[in-house]
């Protein structure tokens, strides 16, 4: 589906200002959203928002369908009564600038145990009513979840084909039993995710009436280490044990002369066929309740995907397997008829890749640092933009765009200046314009390159363990003149009511997407 002239910010709720170690889904959210109609956006793009496994990922969580308690708002349960005030000041030594997740995740869980304990104890009628309808509700996904976290919790973390036989092989009386030993944490880990869908469906709505949509991430690929593989083993390929026998990656490039092998279990889409795709049909509806729209990472491999044989150390012995294609697609149409969808079609993309995204109507990706290295056919070069197309600065996995012109060759950046006829010294300033005057439908800015911040403060260094998925901002970066001035350029790119700045507005209301 096409979507009308807008923009705005990618920014994971991690990376907000707040006292307790990370940003969360509490006032800072809200104040967000209150600078995003400041300068005139529309949409708030996140990263997943699922809980995090190795590597404090989003995009390696432990369900597909779950959210993260660690963005839980503190504050909130401290007025619901649930929470003493003096046990968030424990939280004072933290920096405001990045998460450390090895002391801010255990301080968070302790909290949020003492708020499931004293709720328990002491709900009211109304509270216990609600609770049980939304674990009710969730069923097919929160049992399960529930109970794949406590026993997380009891085996301390381990992968899930490490744990005793029976419950890593989902016997059902040994399930049975664990569900009375684990009852306590089952019931923790439920009340977490109520927690965490009361607060964001608080957020969205405030979004929404705000005039802001949600833009969320569906990554195509779930973790080995996750309720929904151990759930569901059948539809993956896992040897006897539950390890994968095959895993996804994408083959050498240009860029490593071994690909990149990501480890994740490859679907078995012919017993996924069989089940007429109701899984995929559960995760996309779960996802639509909580987005407006979402981009799914990896679009190409619903088309074909790298499939690496789990033995084998780097992707270089891999293989293109086919994926389902538009048929998966048709059935999510019939259950849910509207599919407002950006496709990340970066990388090796094939022209059955494009078909395919093309027929389904989804905009594309367009990446301004990408723009600069070849000639003037480069796709990524704006004016060879169709209107159906989603332009980034950069992503999530980009240097900011400061940190990136900083490291491009002298040739890279005399292109930028002859074709921006720019001089380069406001360069992040320079390429929100040029996003945002692009005839691409959705321009979406990472919110470094709105604060004009270096490489020390990008998100993700792809390929690396350490230092990723950190970053958080302060207020004191943003300065007033910045909203101003975004939404200046918004509007005079017709991406915002213009009529505030007293100028004739269309016929069309930009403002909805």
């Amino acid at each position: 589906m096409r979507f009308s002239r807008s923009s705005g910010i990618l920014l994971h709720p991690t990376s907000l200002p707040g006292p307790h170690g990370s940003g969360d889904l509490g006032a800072a959210a809200y104040h967000f959203i209150d600078w995003l109609v400041l300068a005139g956006q529309h949409l708030w793009q996140m990263l997943p928002l699922g809980p995090c496994g190795i590597g404090n990922s989003p995009y390696m969580c432990l369900s597909a369908f779950a959210g993260n308690p660690l963005l839980i708002d503190l504050q909130e349960l401290v007025n619901r009564g649930w929470l003493d005030q003096a046990r968030l000041g424990e939280a004072n030594g933290f920096s405001p600038h990045r998460v450390d997740s090895s002391g801010v995740n255990p301080y968070r869980m302790t909290l949020l145990r003492f708020a499931s304990d004293s709720f328990l104890s002491r709900q009211t009628p109304s509270e216990k009513l609600d609770f049980e309808l939304f674990c009710d509700s969730h069923k097919n996904w929160l049992d399960d979840y529930s109970l794949f976290c406590s026993l997380n919790d009891k085996f301390d973390g381990q992968l899930w084909t490490r744990w005793d036989a029976d419950v890593a092989n989902r016997k059902p009386s040994s399930l049975e039993i664990a569900k009375v030993e684990l009852q306590d944490g089952i019931q923790f880990h439920k009340f977490t995710q109520w927690c965490f869908f009361r607060q964001w469906s608080s957020l969205k709505k405030y979004a929404n009436e705000h005039g802001v949509k949600i833009i969320g991430d569906l990554p195509m690929f779930v973790a080995h280490h996750s309720s929904d593989v151990w759930g569901n083993p059948g539809e993956f390929y896992l040897d006897s044990n539950g390890n994968p026998t095959a895993v996804a990656g994408v083959p050498p490039d240009y860029f490593s002369k071994t690909g990149q092998r990501w480890g994740n279990p490859l679907y078995r889409w012919d017993v996924i066929r069989s089940r007429k795709f109701k899984w995929w049909i559960d995760r996309f509806k779960s996802i639509f309740e909580m987005c407006d729209i979402v981009r799914i990472d990896h679009f190409r491999g619903f088309v074909a995907c790298w499939e690496i044989p789990a033995k084998e150390e780097t992707a270089v012995k891999g293989r293109w397997v086919e994926g389902p294609g538009e048929e998966l697609f048709s059935a999510l149409v019939k259950k849910l008829v509207r599919l407002p969808i950006i496709a990340e079609d970066l990388g090796y993309i094939t022209a059955d890749v494009a078909k395919l995204r093309e027929d389904l109507g989804f905009p594309g990706m367009k990446v301004l640092q990408f723009a600069f290295g070849g000639g003037v056919e480069n796709p990524f070069l704006p004016h060879n933009y169709s209107s159906n197309s989603v332009v980034y600065t950069g992503t999530h996995d980009n240097d900011t765009t400061i940190g990136w012109y900083r490291s491009s060759t002298e040739r890279e950046r005399d292109f930028v200046r002859r074709y921006m006829n720019v001089n380069g010294e406001e360069i992040h300033r320079d390429f929100v314009k040029l996003a945002l005057r692009s005839v691409a439908d959705l321009a979406i800015l990472p919110f470094q390159d709105v604060l004009g911040l270096g490489s020390e403060h990008r998100m993700n260094l792809p390929g690396t363990t350490q230092g990723n998925w950190e970053w958080r901002f302060t207020w004191d970066m943003v300065q007033p003149h910045l909203a101003i001035d975004l939404f200046e350029t918004t509007a005079l790119s017709a991406r915002c009511n213009p009529e505030k700045l007293g100028l004739p507005s269309s016929s069309t209301d930009l403002s909805n997407t």
